[in-house]
């Protein structure tokens, strides 16, 4: 391969990821509004709901993606994902959007904690003390002895956990399946979980609720497609930096819809989080690079 063809392919794939960062963020804006406007479980629900529709077409063209050989780790994938949207629409109707952007930065902490318990994965000093170094950040971007702490915000952090936890059941349990049986069994039962306490406290939302629903469960499902088609021209560890661009998307569609400031006190927590997570980004591309040598 000639460098123009590697640099071109290299460009490719950032741009995909960032295209990636900036719909996450977006899908937040929307979640954050219509959290405010109707309730969480119902915007969870729909969100689900139309993700589900949305994966109906792609499943008829190869109609084998519906046989599935584990329908029990669907099952759980689905209820764990659930509960994790759920805590992650409650933190954003009650916390800044770039806080909620950064606690999310801090999921590769909780898989740490989590491999080490599930998959025996060691853990190293340099493990530890990013571990620790990150729950300081959390501890400094929350601020629990704040006068205007909202004990709602913890619900970011549960988000961060449960979503860590679908990465180690990710890894642990890796299917043979296809991707798109993977993702649509996600989000029906996800859906079903959902459903229950979505019809509950269901209010009849409007076409412009219903529109920007159906762009929430869309959006979903493309951010995902984004990290693929990054994926298949880069390496993950080639766009790992460029992540904390989210953190500046956030911070700009913050204060334009929701004219949030991020204070000294959330840069302060931001960094100690951003600072744990490139330490242990760091860490582990030494080790890989030191088993591959001979």
């Amino acid at each position: 391969m000639t460098k123009s063809f590697l640099d071109l392919n290299k460009a490719k794939g950032i741009s995909w990821f960032i295209l990636s960062l900036l719909i996450s963020v977006t899908n937040d804006v929307i979640m954050k509004f219509l959290g405010s406007n109707i309730s969480v479980y119902e915007v969870v629900f729909l969100r689900f709901f139309f993700g589900t529709i949305v994966f109906i077409p792609f499943m008829f063209t190869n109609k084998k993606s519906f046989k599935t050989s584990r329908i029990f780790l669907h099952i759980s994938r689905g209820g764990i994902l659930f509960l994790g949207i759920a805590a992650w629409c409650f933190g954003l109707t009650s916390g800044k959007l770039a806080v909620a952007t950064t606690i999310n930065f801090t999921i590769p902490i909780f898989v740490l904690l989590l491999a080490a318990k599930f998959l025996n994965e060691k853990f190293t000093i340099t493990k530890v003390l990013v571990t620790i170094i990150g729950f300081i950040g959390i501890v400094i971007i929350v601020n629990p002895i704040s006068l205007d702490f909202n004990a709602i915000s913890l619900m970011l952090v549960i988000s961060a956990f449960l979503f860590a936890s679908l990465d180690v059941i990710n890894k642990k349990f890796v299917s043979v399946e296809s991707m798109i049986s993977m993702l649509f069994y996600s989000n029906l039962f996800a859906m079903l979980f959902s459903a229950a306490p979505g019809i509950y406290y269901w209010t009849m939302p409007d076409s412009k609720t219903l529109l920007l629903l159906f762009v929430l469960g869309g959006g979903a499902n493309l951010i995902l497609y984004c990290l693929l088609k990054s994926f298949s021209y880069i390496e993950v560890s080639v766009v790992s930096s460029y992540r904390y661009l989210e953190l500046l998307f956030s911070i700009t569609l913050g204060y334009v819809f929701f004219k949030e400031k991020f204070d000294i006190a959330n840069w302060i927590g931001a960094s100690v989080i951003i600072f744990s997570t490139l330490v242990m980004s760091y860490e582990y591309l030494l080790t890989r690079r030191l088993k591959k040598k001979p």
